[in-house]
């Protein structure tokens, strides 16, 4: 679908943020299409604008068995058939310059990780094929630098970009989000904070991320607080079984309640300006 996602997620007027969502990694058809409508129902009867979010394969794995996808393509279909199905914009991450011609025939957002920001290659090759960019915030980047990104995706034509935070390593097996960076960050581009991955626990002696995901209202709420366009949020409908960040993702049945939440939150903060 065409997709003019800059101006909706511009809403310094509106009540609403906007939400990019789903689970991790795309796992089948049906897991999908179930995170799907319920998302899509909640997100309507909000009138939150929503992206559904789902990698179609996992390349940043900390173990060589670790599940990395059900194949690229059988992954990028059920992406599309998403989309047809509800009618949203659909996002999923890219790893190399080929992905991003490859991902681009099937899905409207692509976002570059944030291990792999700073690969001008990889960023100029997303810009390049017209579609909307997610820039994730890297773990080991300030704020302030996260204008060069961004810079290497409008010099590139391209003026449909947008920031992720996803919080900032402490020590070896921590997160923590610096919500001055959100201010910050946008005056280069509008940006979203990612709840989900800000509350992982790295580099886990067993080779599978932890995570902390009784935090996850903390964080969102903070994030709407303090500006955020919107927000990022990983969740499954059996976290506990998810194939890839279980540990750190949203319960499906959590998501209506903590979204209300947050919609109320963000017209308290809106009326205080």
């Amino acid at each position: 679908m065409q997709l003019d996602l800059i101006p909706q997620i511009k809403h310094t007027d509106s009540n609403h943020f906007f939400l990019l969502s789903g689970p991790c990694a795309i796992e089948g058809e049906e897991m999908a299409l179930r995170i799907a409508e319920k998302i899509v129902r909640i997100t309507d009867d909000l009138k939150i604008p929503y992206v559904f979010k789902g990698s179609f394969k996992k390349a940043n794995r900390s173990r060589v068995d670790s599940f990395s996808g059900i194949g690229d393509e059988k992954a990028l279909k059920i992406l599309r058939k998403v989309s047809e199905t509800f009618k949203v914009p659909t996002i999923t991450d890219i790893h190399e310059v080929s992905d991003a011609y490859k991902a681009a025939e099937y899905v409207d957002v692509l976002q570059i990780p944030a291990f792999l920001v700073r690969q001008t290659d990889l960023v100029v090759a997303a810009a390049k094929t017209g579609k909307v960019v997610n820039l994730k915030k890297g773990q080991f980047m300030s704020p302030e630098s996260m204008k060069h990104a961004v810079a290497k995706v409008t010099d590139s034509g391209n003026t449909q970009v947008i920031i992720t935070d996803r919080g900032t390593m402490f020590g070896y097996q921590d997160m923590i989000v610096d919500f001055r960076g959100i201010p910050t960050m946008k005056q280069y581009a509008p940006v979203v904070l990612d709840v989900t991955h800000s509350l992982q626990q790295p580099n886990q002696a067993s080779g599978v991320t932890g995570g902390r995901p009784q935090l996850i209202e903390t964080i969102a709420r903070a994030g709407i607080a303090t500006g955020a366009d919107g927000i990022f949020m990983e969740t499954h409908y059996d976290p506990a079984n998810a194939k890839s960040d279980g540990a750190n993702m949203l319960p499906l049945e959590l998501l209506e309640r903590l979204l209300t939440n947050l919609v109320a939150l963000r017209k308290t903060v809106n009326s205080l300006q």
